[in-house]
Parts: structure tokens; C-alpha cells; sequence
């Protein structure tokens, strides 16, 4: 860095003067400099460093130029010519105008410390503590939570396509560290079958020959395996992660039978959590929402919704596509409470509010979480009988009584199949059996066991239900909840300008560092929205539901 003399802010003088000459109503990047200041410093990622030597490029600005990259959808080379020949990034950087930037390598370095250090959160909370300093956030009022699909980066294949693929990589990756030894191993048709992607070749359209190319596939992946693993192979191989995930794939989808390779049955295989879905990216998974299938992750974002304040992103989760949205409402909590920004209300959708959240979230943090409760789906709800909710719980004398009078002969406390805590209530058969009612509360034909059975939350969770439920029916609550839809927006934004959706890289850690970046970017355009008052969007309405009739 040059010893020239340095205006208020850490911005050279004629840095300063020539930008302020080029851009005299500012940009996103000099709003940034001058609202928030220098936000990130060496000293916050030091831990990333080993302590001899000193990087070439200061990490604090690498994090400042991380975030810029993504709130402007660049590539690192664009990045790195950016950082060269941008007079407003070399102000928001305070750098010289003659300042050579760097390599744009020295990007995929840097996210790879952020990775291993688990460091990319740090860049979303250090411009939430500015906006909190500057009284653009604070904790209270209202939050709300949303979700969607991210798609892997590794192409979607399935099937066939995916045993290939699989094997096939698995043979690139050994040609390319031990090609002497492949080459006098191979055998030679499968170059005819292997040596090009297997969507782009002839595949067979009869089911016979298709289960007998994918038996022949299955038994050239456990030759392959079996030779990598022989005494006299090179023990780097067995070593390569596709031939891990080679190993591993073939544990899901083939076995052995008389020493012939078949392939699994669906119902054999493991469940979508730990089912591999590409050889090129091991942590996606597959998944369905909505009759919508994809392969990949999804992103939770969580935004305050103050009309008095601009609407920020305080938290951002990545999670593989098969965990449930629920599962993601104490972490969210647990966050926001170690930085003081907890709301008073969280709008949620059916998601994320069961009985359970609901109670803990009101125990542990106070915070209202606000959303659907998701209906009863008993037989009895739907054909109009005798449902839960016509039962009267006396949870002090531990007893159930039905609609007709009769009260339960047995009460215990058990464990759900998903190890939730429960309440199993039994109406004796001698109650049960005359009762006019029967047909209308239960269904069981057995001489010796006709009671009606109720499972029972715990009373905390249970009286939740009850009261969220009655609320769900009030204008008050409609109009609080109406809040949560804005999120929506904050979806679409994300998607569409900032590539929220797809996956630039490979791996759930990369998805992960890759969503906190466009979380923080998308604050950056959130902050500069607010200091030039650009009014919000509303929400589009098309022509045709323009013209619905008033109801």
C-alpha cells in the first residue's frame, strides 16, 4: 500500500476526487464506503492464516470483494478485472488508482479458507452489527422464513444414465492418476462403453436389454473395484474419491447373487437422505415438493419486515433437499438469540409451525412463531366423526372423555415412532362396544378390542393446537400473517437476480459459503435501496386476476 495521504474513510485523496468526479450521484460500491465504512479487517479472518508470512492481499478487502462479486453476478476473472479497472470498487476498497488488484485465483483460495473455517457467516453478521449500529436493525418487531429448491451444479441424470456416469467417472479419475496401470489392465470394449457420456450414446429401448446393460455395468464396476483393491495395484487408487463413490454407489443399487450382479430393488435401496443421485456431487440428494422433482439442496432465508426500517436478511440456511423445513427452526432461533436479533413474531408457512416448534420457541426465546397449524388427517375429520378435538382432556386426573360421557380406562405416556414424546389414551371395550356412536369414533372390528384409542401430544403442545387453530380463524390473525407473503418476494429477487437457485459449485460446503455471500449481497442492495428511498416493489398482479370480481 502506498504512503500517500489518505482522506477520512481509509480512501486515497485522488481515489476519492477521480471517482467522486466519475460517479457524482455514487454507486452501490461507494454508498457502501460511505455508510458503513471499512467493514471487514484483517484481524476477522486471521484464524484462516497461518501465523508466519503474510497474505499478499488483505483478507478483509478479499471479503469485501467476495460479497461485491456476487451482488453483481460476476465471474472471478470479471472480479479480479474489476478490482483493476473499477474507480468505484477501488473506492469502496480504498485502493490507489494505480493498484494492480490480484490474480482471480486467489478467489478460490480465499473461499476455500472461508470453507475450512467455516467463516462465511461471519461476512452476513458483520453487516448486520454495521446496520445495527447505524439503528437499521435492531431485535423485536416481526421476522419471517421461506424457502426453495437449489439445483446441484453437476447435471441431473437418473437411472441408467447414473450407473454409467458413475463408472465411468470412477475410470477417468484412475486414467488420470495411474495411466500406465489402466492401460494395461482395461479391457478393451470398454472403451466402446465408457469412453464418452453415456446420455450422449445409443441406449437400449426395450426393458430386457436395459436390465442387461445395467447388470453388465454393474459387473464391470465390481471387476474395477476388485482389481484397485488387489495387492499387487497402486494403493493411491483405492484412495480416489469416485472410486469411493463408485464403492458407495454400488453398495446402494447392486448386489450379489450366485456371483451374478443384480440390481437392487427400489424398495432395497436406501432412503432419499442417503440415496447418491450424481457421482459429481455426493452431498446433493434428490427430492419432490409439489410434484416437482430435482437433485440438489435448499435454502432457507430468514428477513426482518419493519416498515420504519429497510428488510434484511439476518439469517441464511443451506440444508441437502430432503430436510424438512421444521427441522430448521431452533437453529434459526438459536442464531438469532447469540446475536441479539430475535424477533417478537416469526411468520412462517405449514413448514416450519408444528405444536412442538411452537412451544419452544415461545420457552426457550419468547418469540411468537406465527403459521398454519396443519389440520387433523383422521378418517374421523374427513367423514365428519367423533375427531380429537370432540374429546375432553383432563390432564390433571390424567382421563379422556369422549362426546357421549364415557371416559378412558387407561392413560401412558410413550414415545411416537419418530421418538416424540406422547400421550396414549384407551376407552374400554365395555364402554365402546354398545355405544350408539361406534361407527362414527371407531373403526376396529375385534370382539375383544373395541375401545377408541387417542394419541395425545404432551399438554404444552396440545393447548397450543387448540389455540393456534381458534386464531387461525380470526381477522387479527389474518392480517398479522399476511406479513409472511413479502418473503416471497425476497425468493423471487434472490432467484432472479442473483442466482439463488442454482448452485455455481459443486458440494453442499460450497452451497452453503455460496448462499451466506448472496445473502449479504442482497443486503448490500437492500441498504443502498433504503439511503436512495428507491420505493418497494409490490407485489405483480397479472392482467387476468386483475379483473376478478370483489367478493
Amino acid at each position: 500500500m502506498s504512503l500517500h495521504a489518505k482522506r477520512a474513510g481509509g480512501v486515497p485523496e485522488e481515489t476519492a476526487r477521480v471517482a467522486r468526479a466519475a460517479f457524482p450521484k455514487g454507486s452501490l460500491a461507494m454508498r457502501i464506503r460511505d455508510e458503513l465504512g471499512e467493514l471487514f479487517s484483517h484481524a476477522d479472518f486471521a484464524a484462516l492464516y497461518p501465523v508466519r508470512g503474510k497474505p499478499a492481499w488483505s483478507p478483509g478487502r478479499l471479503a469485501l470483494v467476495s460479497v461485491m462479486q456476487f451482488a453483481e453476478g460476476l465471474s472471478d476473472r470479471q472480479t479480479a478485472d474489476a478490482v483493476r479497472g473499477r474507480l468505484d470498487w477501488k473506492y469502496l476498497l480504498g485502493l490507489e488508482l494505480v493498484d494492480p488488484g490480484f490474480d482471480h485465483s486467489v478467489l478460490t483460495e480465499f473461499r476455500d479458507r472461508l470453507i475450512a473455517g467455516d467463516a462465511g457467516i461471519q461476512l452476513l453478521d458483520r453487516v448486520l452489527e454495521a446496520a445495527v449500529e447505524r439503528g437499521l436493525l435492531k431485535a423485536g418487531g416481526r421476522a419471517r422464513t421461506d424457502s426453495t429448491i437449489v439445483l446441484s451444479a453437476a447435471r441431473q441424470i437418473n437411472g441408467l444414465v447414473r450407473l454409467g456416469e458413475t463408472l465411468r467417472a470412477a475410470l477417468n479419475s484412475v486414467a488420470a492418476d495411474k495411466p500406465e496401470w489402466l492401460a494395461g489392465w482395461v479391457p478393451s470394449d470398454w472403451f466402446d462403453r465408457y469412453a464418452i457420456r453415456f446420455e450422449d450414446t445409443r441406449l437400449p429401448k426395450g426393458k430386457t436389454k436395459q436390465i442387461e446393460l445395467i447388470e453388465q455395468i454393474g459387473t464391470d464396476g465390481l471387476a474395477l473395484l476388485e482389481a484397485v483393491h488387489r495387492p499387487q495395484a497402486p494403493a493411491s487408487l483405492r484412495l480416489l474419491g469416485r472410486v469411493q463413490t463408485l464403492r458407495q454407489m454400488w453398495i446402494q443399487q447392486y448386489f450379489v447373487d450366485n456371483g451374478q450382479v443384480h440390481r437392487r430393488d427400489l424398495k432395497d435401496r436406501p432412503p432419499g437422505a442417503e440415496r447418491l443421485v450424481t457421482p459429481y456431487d455426493t452431498d446433493a440428494r434428490g427430492s419432490v415438493k409439489r410434484g416437482m422433482f430435482w437433485d440438489g439442496y435448499k435454502v432457507h432465508l430468514t428477513e426482518t419486515c419493519e416498515p420504519d426500517r429497510p428488510n434484511l436478511i439476518t439469517h441464511v440456511a443451506t440444508t441437502d433437499s430432503t430436510v424438512q423445513d421444521v427441522r430448521l427452526v431452533a437453529p434459526i432461533h438459536a442464531h438469532l438469540a447469540e446475536r441479539d436479533l430475535l424477533p417478537d413474531r416469526h411468520l412462517v408457512d405449514a413448514g416450519y409451525a408444528t405444536a412442538r416448534e411452537v412451544v419452544t420457541a415461545r420457552q426457550n426465546h419468547k418469540v411468537n412463531l406465527v403459521g398454519p397449524i396443519l389440520a387433523s388427517t383422521s378418517w374421523q375429520t374427513k367423514d365428519g366423526g367423533f375427531s380429537q378435538a370432540d374429546f375432553a382432556i383432563d390432564w390433571e386426573n390424567r382421563q379422556v372423555t369422549c362426546p357421549n360421557g364415557a371416559t378412558s380406562s387407561r392413560w401412558a405416556e410413550d414415545r411416537s415412532q419418530e421418538g416424540a414424546a406422547v400421550v396414549r389414551a384407551r376407552f374400554p371395550t365395555a364402554a365402546c362396544r354398545p355405544c350408539k356412536s361406534r361407527e362414527q369414533c371407531t373403526r376396529s372390528n375385534s370382539r375383544w378390542d373395541m375401545g377408541r384409542r387417542i394419541t395425545l401430544r404432551p399438554q404444552a403442545e396440545y393447548e397450543a393446537i387448540q389455540q393456534a387453530r381458534a386464531q387461525e380463524d380470526t381477522q387479527e390473525w389474518r392480517e398479522q400473517y399476511a406479513h409472511r407473503a413479502g418473503v416471497e418476494g425476497t425468493i423471487s429477487q434472490g432467484v432472479r437476480a442473483f442466482g439463488l437457485r442454482q448452485c455455481r459449485y459443486h458440494g453442499l460446503a460450497k452451497a452453503r459459503l455460496q448462499h451466506q455471500l448472496t445473502a449479504t449481497a442482497m443486503n448490500f442492495h437492500r441498504l443502498n435501496a433504503w439511503w436512495t428511498d428507491a420505493p418497494r416493489a409490490r407485489t405483480r398482479t397479472s392482467h387476468l386476476a386483475a379483473l376478478r370480481p370483489a367478493e
